[in-house]
């Protein structure tokens, strides 16, 4: 975005650095804005590293990958101005309040001591209605009235620049105006040349941008220059209702998109505005399906016949979508208080969101897929072992949506389409093109990603009570299985889902997923009327578990803990695979271990939580959280604290990254940011709701 004086910079900081905000229930590294599907995904840095420390006005909101994606909001109270969002270079607003829920941000403001402003940004998750979910659409709502007892003279404005049609900034950017049928004013923006299933810095380089309001009388727009359409704002509090013509590269001269409402004398009963942002794209992934490679359409367009419709139905369902949202928001708030208290809310409310932004539904109403995108670690489409670490969230919202992030995966190894006799990785190299593996090339995690289908076709069945699903995909879960019992007892050399560690043969947390995978596959067997393989299964499983106990376990230490490999007595990790056989209830590995692992966890634990492993002092939030579903309630309580305090104090700033430092609350690199793992987060709701 364009840089203003630095005159008006200083003021602007000086303004800001006599706000003083409240945060609840923490301060997260980014707070999330308008965070739906992978490429709308907008939060404000909030971290000491490059962000302002969580105020709403002075900071540019970015994309999750980091680039800005301009987004301003500025006041008019008796002719002076404010901003409360963006940096577009007035004094700011006073922020004295931010607090979150699953899918909720509210800030609030004191505006010159004369009025106060609620500003919610509602990402809409509605699990069990796959129309409203389909829809890439965020609200901002903001709610104004005085609090000095007289009336106040108010405008309103917000903009949104070129910026979110593409992330290459030299790119043309086009743009029109309009009012729908049913009276909603909006700005559509997108790049000229469109590049279907491309991206650009992460960014989407195809569909439509629509930012929109209810059209009335009181309402004026403009396109153009950034600092045109904000100073016309500024100078006069209405806009010209004019376009500027002139398509040009998103970086000359900066197109700003405003709206400015007038909302004129402003008493202590409360007024209000709502702005809606989102993407259609008709078009939304490219999939190599058995029937050949196709462009699958965008969910929603079953359900509308077109943009402005979706658009429509959208603005003016926000009561609806507002009322199914806050229903998620108080069960998750009471069931993670229930649970496992304050600190539990806090990393529960903070990863919803997240982990469904990271997804996207797709296909026809009569056959539906949810296609993941693995934000920010390599962009692999519906990769198993992300969506193992991210199962907990859906099956405790809808377990559908977990059968339609597998369905691809056994569409296309049922069909022929990957080679190998273990469970492919992923469905396509990046996000949006799910071309699969025919060569079978994929990163190869045999062991991992076997465990992983099989146990979540299981956990899947017995939370939607659907045994069909187990006989129909029976002869592929059986061939995993199979190498489940060629591989588990003794790991060849090979990387788990922790790939960023390195390889390593007789992994003993690795061999533990094997095994509840081969046990898990006799529950199968037994539900599908295959009474001789399940005791078949069974009967290996427990044989290996016994023997791993001898294997993968340091008798001697003190405490006694399982190793990281077999024969590594002075090393150990999380043991986060063992989370499995108590969610499915196999009762596959003894007591013993889970006490002895609840003992060990608390003599390593470092500032921020326990390290993954002895290679290296980082550890992986959404695992810590798997094995603290699964410990004693000390040992759990611990997990669950030491993680909320990293969200507090971390200095990071960019979305919750689930890989951190344990010691300094960094993390290792410019990766692993805004990941749906952290559904992870929902692992001991699952468990204390059962399958």
């Amino acid at each position: 975005m364009q840089l203003f004086p630095l005159g008006v910079l200083a003021a602007s900081l000086a303004s800001l650095a006599g706000a003083v905000s409240t945060f609840s229930p923490a301060r997260p590294p980014a707070l999330p804005l308008a965070v739906k599907s992978p490429y709308l995904s907008t939060w404000l840095s909030a971290g000491r590293d490059g962000g302002n420390g969580g105020y709403l006005a002075g900071e540019w909101p970015t994309f999750w990958e980091g680039q800005v994606n301009g987004w301003a909001g500025l006041i008019r109270v008796d002719g002076s101005v404010y901003t409360w969002m963006g940096l577009p270079g007035t004094t700011t607003a006073n922020q004295t309040k931010y607090e979150y829920t699953s899918t909720k941000s509210i800030f609030t403001f004191n505006v010159g001591d004369a009025v106060e402003m609620k500003v919610t940004f509602l990402s809409p998750i509605t699990p069990n209605d796959l129309r409203r979910q389909s829809l890439v659409f965020s609200y901002l709502h903001v709610e104004i009235s005085s609090i000095d007892g007289d009336s106040h003279d108010v405008q309103l404005y917000s903009d949104i620049a070129a910026e979110w049609a593409s992330g290459d900034r030299a790119a043309v950017a086009e743009w029109d105006y309009g009012v729908t049928n049913d009276g909603i004013a909006y700005h559509k923006v997108h790049r000229q040349n469109q590049l279907l299933f491309s991206e650009a810095k992460e960014q989407a380089e195809w569909g439509n941008w629509y930012w929109a309001t209810e059209d009335n009388d009181n309402l004026t727009y403009q396109s153009g220059p950034d600092v045109d359409v904000r100073g016309a704002f500024s100078a006069n509090g209405v806009l010209s209702n004019s376009q500027d013509a002139n398509y040009r590269t998103i970086s000359k001269n900066w197109p700003v998109f405003g709206f400015a409402v007038d909302l004129g004398d402003v008493g202590s009963s409360p007024v209000d505005t709502l702005f809606t942002i989102g993407l259609a794209q008709t078009e939304a992934i490219q999939y190599s399906s058995p029937k050949g490679t196709q462009a699958v359409p965008s969910l929603w367009t079953s359900y509308f016949d077109d943009d402005l419709a979706a658009l429509n139905f959208f603005h003016y369902d926000y009561s609806e979508a507002n009322e199914i949202s806050s229903a998620l928001d108080q069960k998750i708030a009471s069931d993670s208080i229930r649970a496992a208290g304050q600190d539990y809310l806090t990393i529960t409310s903070l990863s919803a969101r997240q982990a469904f932004a990271a997804t996207q539904l797709a296909g026809t109403s009569e056959n539906p897929y949810l296609f993941m995108k693995e934000i920010s670690s390599n962009g692999n489409m519906n990769t198993v072992d992300v969506i193992f670490p991210a199962h907990p969230v859906f099956l405790y919202t809808n377990p559908e949506l977990l059968r339609l992030l597998m369905k691809p995966h056994f569409e296309l190894q049922e069909s022929g389409q990957y080679p190998n006799a273990y469970a492919m990785h992923d469905i396509g190299t990046h996000y949006p093109n799910a071309t699969g593996h025919p060569q079978g090339n994929d990163e190869p995690m045999p062991l991992e990603e076997c465990g992983n289908m099989v146990i979540m076709a299981l956990a899947y069945a017995l939370k939607s009570k659907n045994k069909k699903y187990l006989s129909d995909h029976y002869s592929m879960l059986e061939q995993w299985a199979t190498y489940l019992v060629d591989d588990a007892i003794y790991p060849a050399n090979q990387i788990s889902t922790d790939d960023f560690a390195g390889p390593l043969a007789n992994q003993t947390n690795l061999a533990l997923k094997g095994m509840i995978g081969i046990e898990a596959m006799a529950a199968i067997s037994n539900l599908t009327g295959h009474a001789d393989a399940a005791a078949n299964r069974s009967a290996i499983a427990r044989d290996y578990i016994n023997r791993w106990q001898y294997l993968g376990v340091a008798h001697d230490a003190n405490p006694p803990h399982t190793t990281l490999s077999y024969g590594s007595n002075e090393s150990h990790g999380l043991l986060y695979n063992l989370f499995a056989d108590r969610e499915l209830g196999l009762n596959l590995v003894p007591q013993s271990v889970y006490d002895m692992q609840s003992e060990f966890y608390p003599t390593v634990k470092q500032k921020y939580g326990v390290p993954l492993d002895t290679r290296h002092q980082y550890t992986k939030g959404d695992w810590e959280l798997f094995a603290a579903a699964v410990a004693s309630p000390s040992t759990r309580d611990m997990f669950i604290q030491l993680l909320a305090k990293w969200i507090n104090e971390t200095p990071t700033n960019r979305a919750l990254t689930d890989l951190y430092d344990t010691v300094s609350g960094d993390y290792p690199g410019n990766v692993f940011i805004a990941r749906p793992v952290m559904g992870g987060a929902f692992a001991l709701l699952l468990l204390a709701e059962g399958l």
